[in-house]
C-alpha cells in the first residue's frame, strides 16, 4: 500500500515534536516549579541552562538572557529555588523543558507556607475573580493615595503625576507600610477613603495603594488579610503599586489593577495631557472608538493565529539553545586538538633532546678526556717501565765495563800498536807499553818479562 493511500496518519519526527511542543505549551502555559538546582551553566550568550530536581524526578530548564538579567539571584548548584516558567519541548533533540520567566529563593519557611494558605483561602472566597475587577476611569479628576509620607514612593508619583496630569488632584491617606502596625493602618486607610469619597470636592474616583521596593519581609504588609479585605471591600477602582516589577503581593491580586511600580502605577491612571489635546476634537473621539475596534479585532485575529501559528520568540529561544550546545562542542573540539598538538609537541621536543648535536659532543668530549687521561697514564707507566729497564741495563753494563774492574785497582796493558796486552812473553824487555788505569795513563818500560806463577 502507498503512502498515499495508507489511511493512517504518519508524522515525521520534527512534526510529532511540533505538534507535542503545542499541546504542551497551551495545557501548561505558567507553572510554579520548586527544586533543587543542579548542572548549572552559563552560556557565553548569556542564557542559562540547569536541571531541577527533587527525590524522585528532574526537569530540565532554560532561562534566556532577557529574562535571567532581572533576577535578583544567580543560581548555583544546591540551591533551592521556585521557578516561574511555562513548559515547552526542545524540538531539535525532543526534550521536554521548562521556560523560566522568573527565579526566586525558595524556603521562605514558616511565612511563605502561610502566605500560601491564605492566599487559596482568599482565592476560594473569590477575592481575586477576574470577573470583579473594574476599569480605571479614562480621566480621573480625584486621586487618593495610601502610602507613607515619609517615602520615596509619593514623591516618585507626585513627580509623574505632576508632569503628566497637573490638573489631578491627589488627597493622600498617610499610613505606615513596614512593621507590625502596618497591616492596621493600611486597612483603615483605605476604608477611610471610601467612607469620604463622596464628600470630597471633586468626589475620590480612584484610590492607588503602594510603597516603593524592599525584602520579603518589608512587604509583608501587604500580605496581610485585612489589607487585602479591605481592597477587596473598596467601592473605589483600585491601583496596587508595592515593590519592584517582580514583586508580587496578595494585594496586587485583590487589586482591580497592579502596576510594576509606584511611578508606572501614576502613569497608568493619569492621561497624557498631549492626548487630552488631541481628543477634545470630537472627531478625534470617533477616531479613537474606530481604532479601538479595529484594534480589538486584530487582537482577536492574532489570538486565533497564535494558537496555530509558533511564535518567532519560541523558535529563536530553539536556535539560541542549539547555538549554545554547539558553541560547547566546538570548545571540547578545539580543546581536544590543543591537548593532542600539545602531546606531538612534547614527543618531538623528546625526540630532539635526544639526538641533539650539543649532547652528543658533549658525551664524545667526556670520552676524549677519558681517553687522554688513559693515554697520558699510559705514556707515564711506559716511560716509568722504560727508565727502570734501563737503568736495570746499566746497571748489568757497569757490571761488565771493564771501566767498573779499572776502579778496583787494576789497569789495561796495550803494546805498540794499542793491542792488548794480555801474555808478557809476547813483550820484549825494553818495549815501551802503555797502562790505562781508572783515573788516566802511565807510560812504561818493560824491564823484563816474568813467566806466569805456577
Amino acid at each position: 500500500m502507498s503512502r498515499d493511500n495508507d489511511p493512517r496518519r504518519v508524522f515525521s519526527v520534527s512534526q510529532l515534536n511540533e505538534e507535542s511542543r503545542r499541546l504542551l505549551e497551551g495545557a501548561l502555559p505558567s507553572v510554579w516549579v520548586e527544586g533543587e538546582i543542579s548542572n548549572f551553566q552559563a552560556a557565553s550568550s548569556g542564557h542559562w541552562y540547569f536541571s531541577l530536581k527533587d527525590a524522585g524526578a528532574q526537569l530540565r530548564c532554560a532561562m534566556f538572557r532577557g529574562r535571567n538579567i532581572r533576577a535578583r539571584l544567580r543560581p548555583a548548584n544546591g540551591d533551592s529555588v521556585l521557578v516561574r516558567g511555562s513548559i515547552s519541548l526542545y524540538t531539535a533533540r525532543g526534550e521536554y523543558q521548562l521556560i523560566a520567566e522568573e527565579l526566586e529563593a525558595a524556603g521562605l519557611g514558616a511565612l511563605q507556607r502561610a502566605l500560601e494558605a491564605l492566599r487559596r483561602k482568599l482565592a476560594a472566597e473569590g477575592l481575586f475573580d477576574d470577573a470583579r475587577k473594574r476599569r480605571l476611569p479614562a480621566f480621573p479628576m480625584h486621586l487618593g493615595v495610601v502610602s507613607s509620607l515619609a517615602g520615596a514612593a509619593l514623591h516618585d508619583i507626585l513627580t509623574v503625576l505632576r508632569r503628566r496630569y497637573p490638573l489631578l488632584r491627589v488627597t493622600v491617606f498617610p499610613a505606615t507600610v513596614q512593621g507590625a502596625d502596618a497591616g492596621r493602618q493600611i486597612a483603615g486607610a483605605i476604608a477611610a477613603a471610601n467612607t469620604l469619597a463622596d464628600s470630597m470636592e471633586p468626589p475620590l474616583d480612584v484610590l492607588l495603594v503602594g510603597r516603593g521596593g524592599g525584602s520579603a519581609e518589608d512587604l509583608q504588609a501587604f500580605n496581610e488579610e485585612a489589607v487585602v479585605r479591605a481592597i477587596h471591600a473598596s467601592a473605589l477602582p483600585v491601583v496596587s503599586a508595592v515593590g519592584h516589577e517582580t514583586d508580587f503581593t496578595l494585594a496586587d491580586f485583590a487589586a482591580d489593577v497592579r502596576a510594576p511600580t509606584p511611578s508606572a502605577a501614576a502613569e497608568l491612571i493619569s492621561p497624557d495631557a498631549d492626548q487630552l489635546l488631541a481628543l477634545v476634537a470630537a472627531q478625534g473621539l470617533r477616531l479613537q472608538q474606530m481604532m479601538a475596534q479595529r484594534i480589538a479585532q486584530r487582537e482577536e485575529r492574532l489570538k486565533w493565529l497564535s494558537r496555530r501559528l509558533r511564535h518567532p520568540g519560541a523558535r529563536l529561544r530553539d536556535q539560541a539553545q542549539r547555538l549554545d550546545e554547539l558553541e560547547v562542542r566546538l570548545r571540547n573540539a578545539l580543546r581536544q586538538r590543543l591537548r593532542l598538538a600539545e602531546s606531538r609537541v612534547a614527543s618531538a621536543r623528546t625526540r630532539l633532546s635526544a639526538r641533539n648535536p650539543a649532547a652528543t659532543l658533549a658525551d664524545r668530549e667526556r670520552l676524549l678526556g677519558q681517553l687522554q687521561r688513559r693515554l697520558q697514564s699510559a705514556v707515564r707507566a711506559a716511560l716509568a717501565a722504560r727508565r727502570d729497564r734501563l737503568a736495570a741495563c746499566a746497571r748489568l753494563l757497569d757490571s761488565v765495563s771493564p771501566l767498573a774492574t779499572l776502579d778496583r785497582g787494576y789497569a789495561i796493558l796495550s803494546g805498540p800498536g794499542g793491542t792488548v796486552v794480555q801474555d808478557a812473553s809476547a813483550i820484549v824487555p825494553g818495549t815501551r807499553i802503555r797502562a790505562r788505569l781508572a783515573r788516566g795513563t802511565l807510560e812504561c818500560d818493560v824491564i823484563e818479562s816474568l813467566p806466569p806463577a805456577d
